[in-house]
């Protein structure tokens, strides 16, 4: 990657390095959901359990995440991304010879600690790579993580379900590639903290002319926006798969792929949720990727198979532009406290989604799986409340790029 410079503009070089690493990362996490089906019928689990296990994975994340980056501010540490990874590859050979309920929740916990690291510190890096692109930056590093999360169901199909719960072992070698990758990261990060240092620069210094209680409104707006996407889309990654087995007679293979189509959509419209909030502004990106997906959302529990996963796809493609725009639009709201922030909403992101799968494990034992979907596709529509985000005009650092 070379030697950094602070006014080099946007090094694309550490953005897709540290979107791969995310994609790797996310890979990982995501085979977690990916392995429900085999570990239900294996152990006789109860959706209420699936629930809980998803619900341990991500509280454990959400609940370090803000600490890790309100940390990370006033102490950045370059190669605890590494140290994160080493979480996450320790939790992964443990899951692998995991035979029960509590090993398998104590596992999990294990990866969502590696999570809790990795996150905030590598939007740090993702901004300060961005040359100002804040948007674009954030989707190539979220889109790698979309990315890993679509290949994930996909690979589980492939090596897990043919070989059984010991293959998820052989994802420990993603793990220890990404922790070889974040090294790399941490010396261009370590590198770049001593330029800023010698040069006395601040960075993320843009601020807007807001009030502090037009802040706190507009945060507690993008933590509803956190709400109504990520609800949605617990059910959609925890129980698509059960869903399309119970009402239409797939197998277990065939779902996954079925997964797979709406995770890849998602990762897709990552990646243009970014291009379009830099351009448009964010705001709008924001209200148009929930509120625009939510026709399509309200048709999907009614419609055939081939529909029902074009609109998933669709839904996906559209939903998945938002989180980007919401995390670059906090951290502009609170510009001196990106790590904090960052940790705070992909906190929310994996604690919302965690809450959202135990929510919708318990209804669906006590209603059915094609019910949680009639309910959760009415989700998408509290997105209409994103009207009320004020419009961002920057009043300082005319270098930097604005809403």
């Amino acid at each position: 990657m070379g030697n950094p410079h602070i006014t080099a503009g946007t090094v694309y070089s550490v953005l897709f390095t540290i979107g791969t690493c995310h994609l790797l990362n996310d890979m990982i996490q995501s085979v977690i959901p990916a392995l429900y089906p085999l570990i239900k019928d294996k152990y006789g689990f109860t959706f209420a359990q699936i629930g809980i296990i998803t619900l341990v994975f991500q509280a454990t994340s959400s609940v370090l995440q803000p600490f890790v980056g309100q940390y990370a501010d006033r102490h950045p540490q370059p190669f605890s991304l590494a140290l994160g990874m080493g979480f996450t590859l320790v939790g992964l050979l443990s899951l692998s010879f995991s035979s029960g309920f509590l090993p398998i929740l104590l596992s999990v916990a294990l990866i969502g600690c590696g999570s809790a690291v990795f996150h905030p510190e590598a939007s740090r890096v993702a901004q300060m790579a961005s040359g100002g692109k804040k948007s674009l930056a954030q989707s190539i590093f979220q889109v790698g993580g979309n990315g890993g999360s679509a290949v994930g169901p996909l690979l589980t199909a492939l090596i897990v379900m043919p070989f059984g719960q010991i293959a998820v072992g052989w994802f420990a070698i993603a793990a220890f590639l990404a922790a070889m990758l974040l090294m790399r990261i941490g010396r261009w990060y370590k590198l770049m903290l001593s330029e800023i240092k010698s040069h006395h620069i601040k960075i993320n210094t843009c601020t807007f002319n807001l009030s502090k209680k037009t802040v706190h409104m507009a945060l507690w707006i993008l933590v509803l926006m956190i709400f109504s996407k990520y609800f949605f889309n617990a059910c959609m990654t925890s129980y698509f798969t059960f869903y399309l087995m119970e009402k239409f007679n797939l197998t277990m293979q065939q779902s996954q792929y079925c997964l797979f189509a709406y995770l890849a959509a998602f990762a897709i419209g990552t990646l243009l949720g970014g291009f379009m909030g830099d351009r448009y502004g964010r705001k709008y990106v924001i209200l148009f990727s929930i509120l625009g997906a939510a026709p399509f959302t309200l048709m999907m529990p009614y419609l055939n198979l081939g529909l029902t996963i074009a609109t998933a796809i669709i839904s996906g493609l559209i939903i998945a532009s938002a989180f980007s725009a919401i995390v670059v639009y906090a951290t502009d709201l609170m510009p001196d406290k990106v790590g904090m922030i960052a940790g705070i909403f992909f906190g929310l992101m994996f604690g919302l989604g965690g809450i959202g799968s135990a929510f919708f494990g318990w209804l669906a034992d006590v209603t059915s799986i094609e019910y949680i979907f009639k309910v959760s596709t009415w989700l998408p529509l509290f997105g209409i409340v994103a009207i009320f985000l004020p419009n961002l005009r920057r009043t300082a650092s005319p270098n930097k790029s604005s809403e």
